[in-house]
């Protein structure tokens, strides 16, 4: 089964095969976006073993997002030993985020 995932925004887009999925977690992605997943692939007859291979739209987009869900990809394509494609199609060992811009780190109060 092939899952894609993008976090890049507020709406989290996911497909398993042909089934698409969006969810709005709002600011509970990192508590809410593994068991999110699961619950998709039990719907599909599927569990975490059943995935073949991941997807992963790296951004631009909000900076969070898209570090919680590189971090996601990244961890499951390892344990899992199976290949990790970025939204153009190459095969990566791991997913680095494109903010699409420098980030804004404002500077130290101290």
């Amino acid at each position: 089964m092939k899952l894609y995932l993008d976090t890049s925004t507020n709406l989290c887009t996911m497909r398993l095969n042909e089934h698409e999925y969006q969810h709005d977690f709002g600011h509970k992605m990192t508590e809410e976006i593994l068991q999110f997943i699961h619950e998709k692939l039990l719907e599909n007859d599927s569990d975490w073993q059943d995935i073949s291979e991941i997807h992963y739209f790296a951004g631009p987009g909000s900076f969070t997002g898209l570090r919680i869900g590189a971090a996601i990809v990244n961890v499951l394509a390892d344990q899992l030993h199976i290949p990790l494609y970025d939204q153009d199609g190459n095969e990566r060992q791991i997913i680095l985020p494109d903010y699409g811009r420098p980030a804004n780190i404002s500077t130290p109060r101290k």
